[in-house]
């Protein structure tokens, strides 16, 4: 459906899907970040009433800029990207109004809860044309996503001995999807996304080309009974990168509430470090939220310092 050329909205056939991927990468070569995170990524494949996707196009058909608007949280959430060389003539104020439109129209009779939601809105790497993009719509800071690394070459911590009657194991797929997720979603009931990861996103995730289960590890009771799953290291070994450095991502960590005393996520952490070293990655990193005071402190025992921002917009 054409809203107003040069603007599409509608699903993106793997055509529009490759063009939105190379305007992504086209970005993140000129500003150091990827503009989209890897969820609106795994959705642009998406044809579902919860997720909208909004494409520009030049008077030529090429594609100078994209937005998608998540709704299926409690709140709605877009992100945006513009073709560096055709920033600045309006294209990331359009797009925002449409997601705007998108977020907050009344919902519409039956409809189950899509819309009518506040509108939040990522800038990854919190950059300058970003942030004055926000600020001009009226937006404020509502959330701040870190971005930590730390090298590997040396100073890596010992790591720490399981604590008696837990046993530390590889995730098998197939057979721990279901014990994980119910897991992963105690442990992060609070949580606007990681909480609500579903057994499709978990096979999307598991259908990466990144994906290893030698790199996902689990804690779980060592009885004769069933064991119970106390807690989680799931990491991501990125693509070398053209000088030879290699960064493993220490992708989520996740603890049961009722074992949060028990030293586990310092515990996964010696281990993340020690299986990125060991598979060849030269920096580890990892993404916390700017207010997990406990999580900021295990890391920074472990050696990482901040090396970047992510920053979700709502409107003042």
């Amino acid at each position: 459906m054409l809203i107003a050329p040069p603007f599409e909205i509608g699903p993106l056939d793997p055509a529009a899907q490759r063009a939105v991927r190379e305007l992504a990468a086209a970005a993140e070569q000129h500003d150091g970040v990827a503009p989209l995170s890897e969820q609106f990524l795994l959705n642009l494949s998406v044809d579902d009433e919860w997720v909208t996707h909004v494409v520009a196009h030049d008077k030529l058909g090429a594609t100078i800029g994209y937005a998608q608007i998540d709704r299926s949280g409690d709140v709605a959430s877009a992100e945006l990207v513009v073709r560096p060389e055709r920033r600045r003539n309006g294209t990331g104020r359009l797009l925002l109004r449409i997601a705007e439109r998108d977020a907050t129209l009344p919902a519409r009779s039956g409809e189950p809860g899509q819309h009518g939601k506040t509108l939040h809105v990522w800038a990854h790497g919190d950059l300058p044309e970003a942030r004055g993009l926000a600020e001009k719509a009226g937006y404020r800071p509502a959330r701040e996503l870190l971005f930590l690394a730390r090298p590997l070459d040396k100073d890596l911590p010992a790591p720490r001995p399981v604590p008696v009657g837990l046993r530390l194991r590889t995730f098998v797929p197939g057979h721990d999807d279901g014990a994980w997720l119910g897991l992963n979603a105690r442990a992060f009931a609070s949580h606007p996304e990681q909480g609500r990861l579903s057994p499709a996103d978990l096979a999307a995730r598991q259908a990466e080309p990144w994906f290893d289960p030698d790199g996902f590890f689990l804690v779980e009771s060592a009885d004769s009974g069933e064991p119970a799953l106390r807690a989680f290291l799931w990491t991501k070994v990125e693509q070398p990168g053209p000088d030879g450095t290699r960064d493993g991502e220490i992708y989520v960590v996740g603890v049961a509430p009722e074992s949060q005393s028990l030293g586990l996520g310092s515990l996964l952490t010696s281990v993340a470090l020690a299986h990125l070293a060991e598979v060849g990655c030269t920096r580890a990193v990892l993404y916390v939220e700017g207010d997990n005071t406990p999580a900021l402190a295990t890391y920074e025992k472990a050696g990482f310092t901040r090396a970047g921002s992510h920053v979700q917009y709502t409107r003042a």
